[in-house]
């Protein structure tokens, strides 16, 4: 098994993700390795007509201030573990985002949790973590949570 330097997990603060991140952290201690949080979020874009109404600028930075918060105690709670963590925030889409950072950070894994799409839905958006793994420069675990069935 190769050597695991550095972790990507990509979070949207779900139970999902909160079981991924667990999982991460124990890699992370397990290897010595630092960890990546990500969190992704897409940001609306407004295609409007004279009789339709875009979204407040205010409410995507209330959105982004947010994730920025949520994205910092989850920081902390890692770093109180005794793991080195780096966050990142961005505003993308999120399989895009996780490989995209998982390249720049030279990620050996990135761990997401997984929830699947059924019927109509996933046929035509297919879920996150299918393109993370189609996408990611590296290996991609994907952590069930315990009522996933």
């Amino acid at each position: 098994m190769k050597n695991i330097r550095t972790i990507v997990i990509a979070t949207d603060f779900s139970p999902h993700s909160e079981q991924a991140i667990e999982t991460a952290v124990m890699l992370a201690k397990t290897f010595s390795a630092p960890l990546h949080l990500v969190h992704a979020f897409d940001v609306p874009v407004p295609v409007v007509t004279p009789y339709e109404v875009a979204v407040p600028t205010g409410f995507i930075e209330q959105d982004r201030d947010a994730a920025r918060q949520r994205l910092s105690a989850s920081e902390e709670k890692i770093r109180g573990q005794g793991v080195e963590v780096h966050s990142h925030l961005t505003e993308s889409p999120a399989a895009q985002a996780v490989a995209r950072i998982a390249a720049e950070v030279g990620a050996d894994l990135v761990v997401m949790g997984t929830r699947g799409n059924t019927g109509l839905k996933h046929v035509l958006l297919g879920s996150v973590a299918e393109r993370t793994i189609r996408h990611a420069p590296c290996s991609v675990l994907t952590v069930k949570h315990p009522d996933d069935d």
